[in-house]
């Protein structure tokens, strides 16, 4: 008899039966008071920004309304903590907030010492260099005896200090613990160069700049700054969660589902997009929610091509291409693993 259960076990496992996942203490609270408390940006264009009127746009907002959609089937019980580069990990340790999408650096010391857990990067950076056109400056390389705004307690600290010391070059840093007020610093003059994340200068100079062509990003990345949400250690259930979501964001756009077409793809024959959509399979209970968890995300937000270029592609002031954050398909690094 033992024989034979041991046998039929091994036979669950291989045909991939998907069970219950055991349910877990944020996905409990977060259901409890029916929304989820999103860690975001204190304001930084095409990744997490509220407008005028005091609605959240950005990349990473995006992904926590997906989140929302997945867990409640609703995108829009969602709400935001501003956090500076200070406070972000404090405020998850704490549970101040459910998740951390706020174009924080993946690495070993935070993933290992702080007691986070980093979901899939979402959006591959670099580090660069952002100076007035009036300096005719082309090159890092160039910035010897310079003045530099950056924020303290980031990686964009530490890898400036490496960059400068590499290469045997003096500089003066201008550390400044608001992000309003470092960037205030570098528009005002009081340095005469702003170092963060690609992305960000892109986005700074499209929002703040007076005149964002007086204002040149020098073509060097001097780090990988690989971009990922932050949940806290010992919550599989929603690590699994913030986790997948992303994952069929990214398959959805390989295999053509978007927001638009998403209704009319549950009639596909394709069984990969039946798995993704809810129509066949259990990948919902794998993960303790509703079968039509990932239609939901889609359906509320699209899927990954369609939130990049929303908010920071081509057509947005931002005009950032998607080199490596392309899928893999297409020359890039962002790789879908199976919905099955």
């Amino acid at each position: 008899m033992t024989k034979k259960i041991l046998l039929a076990g091994a036979a669950l496992l291989s045909l991939g039966v998907a069970s219950a996942a055991q349910a877990g203490p944020t996905v409990d609270a977060i259901r409890q008071k029916g929304f989820i408390q999103c860690g975001s940006n204190t304001g930084l264009a095409g990744f997490g920004n509220p407008d005028s009127a005091g609605n959240w746009k950005g990349l990473d907002v995006d992904y926590c309304r997906a989140y929302a959609a997945a867990v409640l089937g609703d995108a829009s019980k969602v709400r935001f903590t501003p956090l500076s580069a200070q406070q972000r990990f404090t405020a998850l340790q704490s549970g101040e907030v459910d998740v951390l999408a706020r174009n924080t650096t993946a690495t070993l010391t935070r993933d290992t010492s702080l007691g986070l857990e980093f979901a899939p990067v979402n959006f591959y950076d670099g580090q660069g260099f952002m100076v007035q056109k009036s300096l005719n400056v082309t090159s890092a390389k160039q910035l010897a005896g310079a003045t530099v705004c950056v924020q303290p307690g980031t990686t964009t600290e530490l890898n400036l200090a490496d960059f400068f010391r590499a290469n045997n070059m003096q500089f003066t840093p201008v550390v400044i613990e608001s992000q309003d007020e470092v960037v205030s610093a570098y528009f005002s003059g009081r340095c005469d160069v702003y170092t963060t994340d690609a992305s960000g200068l892109a986005g700074t100079r499209a929002s703040v700049a007076p005149k964002p062509e007086d204002h040149v990003i020098l073509p060097e990345l001097i780090s990988k700054e690989p971009l990922a949400p932050a949940v806290r250690q010992g919550d599989p259930q929603w690590k699994d969660i913030v986790t997948w979501v992303h994952y069929a964001m990214l398959e959805a756009e390989e295999k053509g589902i978007t927001q638009a077409n998403v209704d009319q793809m549950m009639t596909s024959a394709d069984p990969t997009v039946q798995r993704i959509l809810g129509v066949t399979g259990e990948m919902g209970k794998a993960l303790g929610l509703d079968n039509k968890w990932a239609y939901n995300v889609i359906k509320a937000v699209g899927n990954y091509g369609e939130v990049f270029e929303r908010n920071v592609g081509a057509q947005t002031p931002l005009r950032l291409e998607r080199g490596l954050n392309a899928l893999w398909t297409k020359g890039g690094l962002q790789y879908g693993q199976p919905v099955r």
